[in-house]
This record gives structure tokens, C-alpha cells and sequence, in this order.
């Protein structure tokens, strides 16, 4: 007799001489059909139970092996949950409450994922109900959506890219640790997403910024912190004193677990920016003490305007301001890429389509006259 974790291969005499096999399960599981919970499965296998001769115990070993290779099966179909084998509750779950306790490990964007989805199945969905047609209906959802804070304007494309890829990886997720059967990635196709001339800060524009007094100093100091280090908002106001140390090529670092990416970063800070933010060794707790994110808006782009500055400038068009000027600055794109602690060299790639200077001297390289 062989014996397994869930599955036991049994016998049971007969009356007319004959072995008949069954298989035990054990604590038993139910049946999707019927929602009975099975026990016992006849095979309707059968051997002799004192066999005679060569022939009856050469039966009765083929016989033997074809039962032992569908106890191997059905094992296999447990570990698979091919049957829904003792998973029925969890396919009943609440998945929101599942998404929902996920959001303290991811940034933003997954609650942004979470609020649309929310809306989409009007606050109801179980895992069972997650097939191929809701997300290809939470796509077309998000194509047409409206923004959460301002419900008069709509989504943009890149935005509405950006919220499906992340709804994908969490279907990602829910397949690996067993709550789908099936990958539904393998069915969805990913939204486009379309270049756009995103502003950033020339050189001169970052010159008169900083000459420019703002009503709420800490917001400028923080701003033109970013400019120079390219610390995102999240890390901006996460950041401590504690977090600036010894850098081991020589002055100061901000070494930190980023925000976003929940990633180690260490990057150098020159001395004109711990100067900016009045460095000491002895200062302790937050840097941007009072510091507050909703200042990021409109009282950032009236500081913005009030120097003489048009264009679309937010937050993260500080850190879109450092990648450009170090580029046109000639700082190799690896470089900028490990400050940025970008995990893909495509994504660094990006802020260079807009180093003009370095477009204009290639250029400028190449001539029909003799020198």
C-alpha cells in the first residue's frame, strides 16, 4: 500500500475472490458538481486476491501499476488545484479585501488602480468572478475614465497605461499564489502608450526659480533640493538627517529605501545642495519638516509663475530637470541612470529626447564645406 500526503491507494476484498482498489482521500475534498465532499474513489481496478499462477500475479502487477499511476495523478491534480481541491472558500473570497491589504507595500499608483477598479465592479468582486471579459472591460473602463481628484477630466492614455500595467502585475500576483487558475496576462493586450513633450527647467529658468522668493520657504528649498539631487516628492518628504552620510568616494550621500520602488539608493550630494537645506551633523528627525504634499500644487505653480516661468511645471519636473541638464551637461547616460537608480536604461532614455543643445551640436557635426 502507498501512502501520500492527501491520497492513499487502498484495497477492499470481494466476495468472489477479487482485490478491488480504491483511493482514501484525506480530510476529502468537494466535488465542484455536486458540492458533496468525497472520501473514497473506486478506480474499478481489480485484482486477484491469491493468485494461482505466473500468469494471475503478472495481471495483477500490470494491474497494480495502472493504480498507482492514477493515485500519482490525482495527487498531481491536488498540488495543481486542477479540481478546486479544498480552495472553493478562497475562490469565494472578497478580492478587493485581499487588493486592499496590499496597498501599504506599493506606492500610489496601486491605490489609484484600486479606487478605479472599486468603481468598475461597483464594489463587489470575488476571485471567481476575474476572468479574460471584466479586465478586458476594466481596459476599455480605464480608456474613458475620469481622474479620481478632478472627475471633469479624463484619464490620459499614458496614465490609463500605466494603471493596466499595474492591475496586470497584480494579476501576476493572484496566479502565483494560487488564486487563478490560468495566467489571464496571457490573454490581455497592454495599452500604448504615446510620446508627449513633457516641460522641464533650462538652465536659465532653474537660475531665476531660485532667485525667486516663495511664501512657503520650505516648499522652494525642497524644490530646488529635487533639481539638484533628483529625489522624488515621496523621498522628499520621507527623507531624515540620519539619511545623509558619508559618501565612500568623498563628501556626503542620501542613502535611502526609496518610496516608489522600495529600493535601496545611495545618491551624492554636492556641497551647494547641503548647503541649501543647512547641513549639520548634530540635526535630527525629518529634513523638510512641514512640508506637505498638497503644496506641490497650486501653491507650487504660483511660485512657478511668479518667475516668470510658463511652462507646465510640477514636482517631478525637477527631477525631469536634473536627467535633462546632466545629459546636456555631458554626464554619460549610465550615470544618470544609477543617480536615478532607474532599474532599466530605457527609462533614463526618455528624459534625453529633450537635450536639445547635444541634438543641435550633432548636427552640427556634419557639413558640406571643406574646413
Amino acid at each position: 500500500m502507498n501512502d501520500c500526503k492527501t491520497v492513499a491507494l487502498r484495497m477492499r476484498a470481494l466476495k468472489n475472490g477479487m482485490m478491488s482498489f480504491y483511493l482514501d482521500y484525506y480530510p476529502g475534498y468537494r466535488d465542484r458538481e455536486t458540492m458533496k465532499v468525497i472520501r473514497h474513489e473506486s478506480l474499478g481496478i481489480y485484482i486477484y486476491a491469491r493468485p494461482k499462477n505466473q500468469r494471475e500475479r503478472q495481471f495483477n502487477d500490470t494491474m497494480t501499476e495502472k493504480a498507482e499511476a492514477i493515485r500519482c495523478r490525482r495527487y498531481n491534480d491536488i498540488i495543481n488545484e486542477r479540481y478546486d481541491f479544498f480552495d472553493r472558500k478562497r475562490l469565494k473570497g472578497d478580492f478587493l479585501a485581499y487588493y486592499h491589504k496590499l496597498l501599504p507595500k506599493h506606492d500610489q499608483k496601486w491605490e489609484f488602480v484600486y479606487l478605479h477598479f472599486c468603481n468598475y465592479v461597483h464594489g463587489k468582486c470575488t476571485f471567481e468572478e476575474i476572468d479574460v471579459d471584466l479586465c478586458n472591460g476594466f481596459r476599455e473602463y480605464l480608456l474613458n475614465a475620469y481622474q479620481l481628484k478632478n472627475p471633469r477630466r479624463r484619464v490620459s492614455n499614458n496614465s490609463a497605461a500605466g494603471y493596466w500595467s499595474t492591475f496586470r502585475g497584480m494579476l501576476n500576483l493572484l496566479h502565483r499564489d494560487k488564486y487563478l487558475r490560468t495566467n489571464i496576462n496571457d490573454y490581455l493586450e497592454k495599452i500604448e502608450t504615446v510620446d508627449v513633450v513633457k516641460d522641464y527647467l533650462s538652465v536659465e529658468e532653474l537660475h531665476k526659480l531660485a532667485e525667486t522668493p516663495c511664501e512657503i520657504p520650505i516648499l522652494r528649498t525642497a524644490s530646488l533640493f529635487s533639481c539638484l539631487t533628483s529625489l522624488r516628492i515621496s523621498d522628499i518628504l520621507a527623507l531624515q538627517w540620519e539619511n545623509i552620510v558619508d559618501y565612500n568616494a568623498g563628501g556626503k550621500c542620501v542613502h535611502i529605501v526609496t518610496v516608489k520602488t522600495k529600493s535601496e539608493d545611495i545618491i551624492p550630494i554636492s556641497e551647494e545642495a547641503l548647503e541649501l537645506i543647512g547641513y549639520s551633523e548634530d540635526k535630527r528627525g525629518k529634513v523638510f519638516q512641514g512640508l506637505k504634499r498638497s503644496w506641490v500644487q497650486h501653491p507650487l505653480k504660483h511660485w512657478v509663475r511668479s518667475a516668470g516661468i510658463n511652462k507646465n511645471i510640477t514636482f517631478h519636473s525637477f527631477r525631469r530637470t536634473f536627467a535633462t541638464l546632466q545629459a546636456a551637461a555631458g554626464t554619460d547616460l549610465r550615470t544618470i541612470q544609477s543617480i536615478m537608480a532607474h532599474k532599466s536604461i530605457t527609462t533614463t532614455q526618455r528624459y534625453m529626447k529633450t537635450v536639445d543643445a547635444n541634438k543641435r551640436d550633432a548636427c552640427n557635426r556634419i557639413t558640406l564645406k571643406r574646413k
